[in-house]
């Protein structure tokens, strides 16, 4: 016969396992690595025919693998994708199951074009299998970015001067081209229109070169830009046929020779922050998100008040929450910051020392709470902790050593448990 309190025994042991697994659990879940990937540049692999068409060239392996430590934001190495075909930009599926990489070559084999290739990823360690590698249509690809729909995957080719649309297929491969676009117009002087005092800097006023390529959050219209051209190209997506026509107007020009490359768009989706390589300017536009009309609205310097002398610029993003511009800036060797007004105009915050040389690209992780700049030139990435408050950055004391880093971006394994 069972007495009560033997009953309140058995149900208050059920009840502690039960919150013990939930604990468990709970732990397990938290201890599932965060990995990040950075895409670098490399040399050539041996008997391999990829020309690497970026300086400084080959101090990279391909696509490294670190386990960040969500306290302290440090990096420790944790594996390797080899590859000599300089895998410099990275981006995931829609169901972050699938890794895609740029490699950025002017030639694989007989074919004069560079290529992007799909890797699947372990849910256990994140490591990566190669699925299949498809031609970018172009020399160099740069950049790539998942449309909003999931099936396809938009591939700017820098040395090419052209953009390609590339479908994906329900296994997260890639297939070939559903569209290919080749930019055309009149160069831009080697004299940028907005340069710093004294500055030298001249990059991509040889020819056409697409150095970004975007869809909106609406998918309708997708963005590049082509910084030889001085112009951000906007175009009509269907995303059915996977196909792009030229926008009315088709692009938004900029002053001659300020070589525009990278932007990123608010969170409100009204707003667009573009980023000049060699005018070291920012300039916001008003976009209609309905129409895919851009209306620029205020242009700043990406340096400190003062600054003369030559500068690159390289990466812009937008932090989460909308408050604040992080642009940066080569040779200055810095992270511009930025607030965002009410009215969407940028006032100048401060400025941060990346802890390395030619800062490429940089990101944040995915809680927002480090910052994480990639020194191609000094061969680490810097890794920075995020005042909230204030948009200021400051060093966190760590480096992680990586050969010529171009991108990184995260995944975090918990979210798959």
């Amino acid at each position: 016969m069972q007495t009560h309190a033997s009953s309140l025994s058995r149900r208050s042991f059920l009840s502690t396992a039960l919150a013990a697994g939930a604990a468990f659990s709970a732990q397990a879940k938290d201890q599932a690595p965060l990995i990040a990937y950075v895409g670098t540049f490399t040399s050539p692999l041996q008997n391999m025919k990829a020309t690497q068409v970026d300086l400084p060239p080959g101090n990279g392996q391909g696509i490294h693998l670190f386990e960040v430590n969500r306290e302290t934001g440090a990096m420790t190495p944790c594996g390797l994708y080899k590859s000599g075909s300089s895998p410099n930009c990275l981006a995931f599926n829609a169901t972050r199951t699938v890794l895609y990489s740029t490699n950025e070559t002017d030639a694989n084999g007989s074919h004069e074009a560079g290529t992007v290739s799909s890797f699947a990823i372990n849910p256990k360690n994140g490591e990566l299998t190669l699925m299949n590698t498809v031609s970018s249509g172009g020399k160099g690809p740069t950049y790539i970015s998942l449309h909003p729909s999931g099936r396809f995957l938009l591939v700017a080719n820098y040395f090419g001067g052209s953009c390609s649309v590339l479908p994906v297929k329900p296994d997260g491969t890639l297939g070939e081209a559903t569209d290919f676009k080749q930019d055309t117009g009149t160069i831009g002087p080697r004299k940028a229109t907005n340069a710093p005092p004294g500055s030298f800097a001249f990059s991509g006023h040889d020819g056409t070169h697409s150095h970004m390529i975007q869809a909106d959050a609406s998918g309708r219209y997708v963005l590049s830009v082509d910084l030889g051209l001085d112009q951000i190209l906007v175009w009509k997506f269907d995303d059915q046929k996977g196909t792009l026509t030229p926008n009315d107007p088709p692009h938004v020009s900029f002053p001659p020779g300020d070589g525009p490359r990278h932007f990123a768009f608010h969170p409100n989706n009204h707003w667009l922050y573009s980023l000049q390589e060699e005018g070291s300017t920012v300039v916001l536009f008003d976009y209609d998100i309905e129409k895919g009309r851009l209306t620029s609205r205020q242009t700043i310097s990406s340096l400190p008040p003062g600054f003369a002398g030559s500068n690159f610029c390289s990466e812009i993003l937008v932090s989460a929450d909308g408050r604040f511009v992080y642009v940066g800036n080569r040779l200055h060797d810095s992270i511009g910051i930025f607030a965002i007004g009410k009215d969407g105009t940028l006032t100048f915050v401060a400025e941060e020392w990346t802890h390395g040389d030619y800062p490429r690209s940089f990101n944040f992780d995915p809680t927002g709470e480090f910052f994480y700049s990639l020194n191609q030139r000094g061969d680490n990435v810097a890794i920075f902790r995020v005042n909230r408050k204030t948009g200021v950055l400051t060093f966190t004391g760590h480096y992680a050593a990586v050969g010529n880093p171009s991108s990184i971006v995260f995944l975090d394994l918990a979210e798959g448990k």
